[in-house]
């Protein structure tokens, strides 16, 4: 008999307290993929739909500012 387990739901690490900045690399990096440099879906890094306009914003004044590249 199968059983089936349930997914634990990710929470919003920006509403848990933490920020993320452009001039933090090494955190925004964790919301860009690693094969392409694609901003990661809601689905992935768990943040609110209010947040991750917050952390798409982020990601693209890393990269206008040369912290990020825009492709790898």
């Amino acid at each position: 008999m199968a059983e089936f387990y349930r997914k634990k739901k990710k929470i919003c690490q920006m509403c848990a307290g933490k920020d993320v900045d452009y001039k933090d690399v090494d955190i925004v990096k964790k919301y860009v993929s690693n094969d392409k440099g694609k901003i990661l879906p809601r689905r992935m890094t768990g943040a609110c739909a209010k947040h991750q306009r917050h952390i798409a914003g982020e990601i693209k004044k890393a990269r206008f500012m040369a912290l990020l590249p825009f492709v790898k």
